[in-house]
């Protein structure tokens, strides 16, 4: 539904009988249908009317990501264009961390048994934003990153690589790809625009 969502020409008009191209999209079962839309037919909206006609006459099958928890996760998130892995913010409960801009950071998120590493993007009234990085002081001897202890994943930020795309206000789970454990997280989304997703009230244990 999201892929024709954003095929459509999103002048919300009404004209098919529906309040929004967002119920339209969701209504769409064949390609009778399409004739309801009075812009699809219209030159400057051939191409994308023919990309809707491909989308209804083979759609695609919904793809099955597992974790290695065994739970079925919604979609995969990957990192935004150009960056390391998807963006975390995290809130130390040692309130005396004070996290640093470009500093590198050891910690243990709450509910993982696994130390992270991550470069620290900002930090603001508590909440830092970081990329998860490697533990290279191992590899290029380098001082050990400052270890912080336990925080509190907030939120996830990246793009949806593999499975669905969320609405805004759903509860998904979530497999992150440089998650090491390859472990199915839930959040519920706040922001989804294109197959950029940010993903907030994160817990670790799926029920």
């Amino acid at each position: 539904m999201r892929q024709i969502e954003r095929l459509l020409p999103g002048f919300n008009c009404g004209e098919c009988g529906l309040l929004s191209c967002r119920e339209f999209a969701a209504a769409l079962v064949d390609l009778q249908g399409l004739g309801r839309c009075p812009f699809l037919g219209q030159e400057r909206f051939a191409d994308k009317a023919s990309r809707i006609e491909k989308l209804l006459s083979s759609p695609a099958k919904e793809e099955e990501i597992l974790g290695l928890d065994g739970l079925r996760a919604d979609f995969a998130l990957a990192p935004l264009p150009g960056e390391p892995s998807c963006r975390e913010d995290l809130h130390p409960f040692n309130p005396d961390a004070l996290p640093k801009a470009g500093e590198v950071l050891r910690y243990r998120p709450l509910g993982c048994p696994i130390t992270h590493y991550a470069r620290v993007l900002a930090y603001d009234r508590g909440m830092a934003t970081v990329h998860l990085v490697g533990p290279v002081h191992l590899l290029d001897a380098t001082p050990v990153p400052r270890d912080i202890g336990i925080c509190l994943v907030v939120a996830f930020e990246g793009v949806v690589s593999r499975g669905r795309s969320p609405e805004v206000g759903e509860t998904v789970r979530f497999l992150p790809e440089h998650c090491m454990m390859q472990k199915v997280h839930s959040g519920v989304v706040v922001h989804s625009e294109g197959e950029r997703v940010r993903i907030e009230a994160i817990d670790l244990k799926v029920w």
